[in-house]
């Protein structure tokens, strides 16, 4: 009876990776499809939080021109590394029109990301390509978008992200109830890989 059970569990635990394979499958390509805006507040306080905010509206507005008509992924990557000395001067300014004296540092890097809701859209947790600006010391809460597919920019119209994504990973990222446990199996994956490295 016991090796019964063991069996049995062993046979449940195996179907449930295998369950989770064209899952993580999926969201693995929708990692390697999206390019992330990633901006990181000073502190937690309150003027640090709306200062964020004001950076936040002022990039968005000042890269839109940028970003709006790019065709892929390495494009707007391509595209935000040529122009990534100018994204990182206007956030300076912007810093100290404000009325601050941070330091502002703006660059692109690889990172781990929670799965993350964005207005009807569910990213599940992975590390993404993003274009990161840190205010100050960073240490407070992040604001995050979506810089391709244009999700975030002020002339963004409806899910562009639907546009650039296959059937099944449109499935996934508008249908996060459908899929809310395996969301979290996958960002407890990643926690445990970044953890790991």
């Amino acid at each position: 009876m016991k090796l019964f059970f063991k069996s049995l569990c062993c046979a449940l635990i195996l179907s449930c990776l295998l369950s989770m394979t064209g899952f993580c499958g999926a969201c693995d390509d929708i990692e390697k499809e999206v390019f992330r805006l990633h901006i990181l507040a000073n502190s937690d306080s309150s003027d640090d939080q709306q200062l964020k905010l004001k950076v936040r509206d002022g990039v968005l507005a000042y890269t839109e021109h940028l970003f709006k008509n790019c065709e892929n992924k390495e494009q707007s990557m391509k595209t935000a590394e040529a122009n990534i000395d100018d994204i990182k001067s206007y956030a300076q300014s912007l810093v100290y029109q404000y009325g601050y004296q941070y330091n502002v540092d703006a660059y692109i890097t690889k990172m781990p990301f929670t799965t993350r809701n964005y207005e009807e859209v569910t990213l599940p947790a992975g590390t993404y390509d993003a274009l990161r600006i840190v205010i100050g010391s960073g240490n407070g809460h992040n604001w995050w978008c979506v810089l391709y597919p244009a999700l975030c920019l002020p002339s963004a119209e409806g899910n562009e992200l639907d546009n650039t994504v296959n059937e099944k990973e449109s499935e996934i990222i508008n249908n996060s109830a459908k899929y809310e446990v395996k969301f979290k199996i996958v960002e407890l994956f990643e926690g445990f890989c970044s953890w790991f490295h």
